[in-house]
């Protein structure tokens, strides 16, 4: 019993030495060399010694600035990949080249400030990719070509001002959208055409103040639209109506909304569609007129129409009384004129009277 002890005390740490060999130092491989956590050990470029058994693979919280092309030749059976919080300032197209079994991939609190038309090459089935807190500024047409499996997409806390059409064409599958945290001014019809699983979209926290009629109808499965604290001040009522899912949420408080009696015919209306739901909207509050800034549209939105409506009524009032103390101007110009010429007729029958 002693010996058999002794021998499997013996393969045991045989086996360790085999897994440290195959392991690059400051790397933790185990599980039969399915995982290999690398976090926090200080690399400035990737392993080079990572078993190709490894399915899980954290390089997180390193000084790595480079992915070169075809970095993960080796390591083909990954199916999770952690390289957050990183320096990552490059990515060279096919960098990812055969990681066909890869599903989750983490990129955030990077530095990378553009996407290569190689950048998703080889990322087939890929079902999550993180890419927020970068420094992108625009989205190519190309560089999402190859996530067709794509589920989860996170983009918040870059500096994306344009979204070029086709952004997102090859997502069919995508079902959740984070955009908040960037610097979109605008929404433009097309840019969301093939997104038709989409569930959630989050534009929270950009610098929108305007969109167009048509840019949310592609989305015929969400049921999360997050539009707050953007710089809207007034919206159409056809932009929302275009939504045709059967219940959608929608958030729009911290804009700064511009009071009027159009506005609250709007939300009128928006509130009437039952497959609409608005959730805050007793926190939307007015950015104008001046006087109304600040105040819950709530307090205010019975009483904009009305004011309207007495304005108009004012008006219209002001223009009848104008009108007809024109036409009693008239009249009694009209009679002094009448009046002249009858005594200017008497005065000439008078004078040949008198011969």
């Amino acid at each position: 019993m002693r010996e058999f002890l002794l021998f499997l005390l013996a393969v045991s740490a045989a086996s360790s030495r085999s897994h440290v060999n195959w392991c690059e130092l400051g790397c933790d491989c185990h599980g039969d060399l399915r995982f290999a956590i690398c976090s926090r050990a200080f690399f400035t470029q990737l392993p080079a010694r990572i078993p190709s058994t490894t399915e899980f693979l954290d390089l997180s919280v390193n000084r790595i600035a480079i992915i070169p092309e075809q970095s993960f030749n080796k390591n083909r059976k990954l199916r999770v990949l952690f390289l957050q919080n990183n320096n990552i300032s490059v990515v060279e197209d096919g960098a990812f080249l055969h990681l066909e079994f890869l599903q989750k991939l983490d990129l955030s609190r990077n530095q990378i400030s553009a996407l290569g038309k190689g950048f998703s090459v080889g990322l087939t089935f890929l079902r999550e990719l993180q890419l927020a807190h970068n420094s992108l500024s625009t989205l190519d047409s190309t560089s999402f070509m190859h996530l067709d499996s794509l589920q989860r997409l996170n983009l918040s806390g870059n500096n994306i001002r344009t979204i070029q059409l086709r952004s997102f064409a090859s997502m069919s599958s995508l079902r959740h959208l984070h955009l908040e945290g960037n610097r979109l001014t605008s929404l433009n019809s097309g840019i969301f055409s093939m997104l038709r699983s989409l569930e959630v979209l989050n534009l929270a926290g950009n610098h929108i103040n305007e969109t167009q009629v048509g840019v949310f109808k592609p989305l015929t499965s969400m049921t999360l639209l997050n539009l707050a604290h953007n710089r809207l001040t007034g919206i159409y009522f056809k932009t929302f109506l275009s939504i045709h899912t059967y219940s959608t949420h929608i958030l729009l408080e911290g804009n700064p909304w511009n009071c009027d009696c159009d506005l609250q015919r709007v939300f009128r209306k928006l509130r009437s569609i039952q497959r609409l739901f608005l959730d805050d909207y007793s926190n939307l509050t007015c950015g104008n007129p001046a006087i109304l800034r600040n105040y819950r549209l709530t307090q205010v939105d019975t009483e904009l129409c009305i004011a309207e409506t007495v304005t108009v009524l004012i008006i219209t009032v002001t223009v009848v009384i104008t009108v007809l103390a024109a036409m009693l101007m008239g009249e009694r110009k009209r009679k002094k004129k009448k009046k002249r010429k009858h005594w200017t007729q008497q005065g000439e029958l008078s004078d040949e009277s008198d011969y």
